[in-house]
């Protein structure tokens, strides 16, 4: 992945400062987070109820010349998104108005609740902003089987990216309207939870062949290490190496194969109007 002097200036970086209050959930909370380890959706229930109470954290650190690197890289690929983004909404007669970033470790707060390393990247609707601890990025390689580049950081910012963009076009709330009436069976949740969520990796799709597109940041591998990042999320890789069998009818952001099909519909059209994952996948 080529860089740019891009940057955008909407990261906050918590990585060296004191934490929020410990999450005490305990061994169960962690089972539950290791066997949803996703990218994306709204974790304020999980969130919610893994937060215990715990002493404050109050040790700080300087941050390395590597963390440095890496939040210049994470402003960079904010701005990226900015400008696709905004001109995306422009031509549909829209106005973007961009996330927060929040790089932190180990835990912190978020407008969703007590936000930990364990629950992977994330974006919150309640303050519009994306929360990612860098470590998650180990996890992906170690524990799911994804090679990691800087492409596959990009990729997964982009897909919680593309979460903040179906909150400014409504989805968000339409989704949470849906799950708060209570008349529909959790079967059937859980595919408009994974609508929801390959039509993020959709929105990714677009950004990559847009961003491309305009700065020219793709280099050989890159789009395949957003493939393997996709499908290494997919709730059956999750759940076999997690449970050791598959339910699909427990899937809550799509199979492996999906993940990579719709992240290439975006990326191979570049046209946001073509992501309705909703009337495809719920007739």
């Amino acid at each position: 992945m080529k860089w740019t002097d891009d940057r955008g200036g909407n990261v906050e970086d918590r990585r060296g400062l004191g934490g929020g209050a410990v999450v005490g959930g305990g061994l169960g909370t962690l089972i539950i987070a290791a066997i949803i380890f996703f990218l994306g959706g709204d974790p304020s229930t999980i969130l919610s109820s893994g937060a215990g109470s715990g002493s404050p954290r109050t040790e700080q650190r300087e941050l390395t010349e590597n963390d440095k690197k890496i939040g210049e890289m994470v402003d960079m690929m904010g701005k990226w998104n900015i400008i696709t983004w905004d001109q995306v909404f422009k031509e549909n007669g829209m106005t973007y108005t961009p996330p927060k970033i929040i790089l932190f470790s180990e835990t912190t707060q978020s407008g969703c609740g007590t936000a930990q390393s364990a629950m992977g990247p994330f974006y919150c609707p309640a303050d519009q902003s994306v929360y990612m601890d860098m470590s998650f990025f180990n996890e992906l390689q170690q524990k799911f089987g994804a090679k990691v580049t800087e492409f596959t950081i990009a990729y997964v910012l982009a897909h919680e990216v593309g979460h903040h963009v179906q909150t400014l076009l409504g989805t968000t709330q339409k989704v949470d309207q849906l799950r708060r009436s209570g008349r529909y069976s959790e079967a059937e949740m859980n595919r408009v939870s994974v609508a929801t969520e390959l039509q993020a990796d959709f929105y990714a799709g677009v950004w990559a062949k847009r961003t491309d597109s305009d700065k020219h940041i793709l280099e050989p591998g890159d789009i395949q290490s957003a493939i393997e990042a996709a499908e290494a999320v997919g709730d059956d890789n999750i759940q076999r190496r997690s449970q050791g069998y598959v339910n699909q009818e427990s899937f809550t952001h799509g199979s492996s194969a999906q993940r990579k099909e719709w992240f290439m519909k975006g990326y191979n059209t570049g046209d946001i109007r073509q992501g309705d994952t909703f009337n495809q996948l719920l007739k």
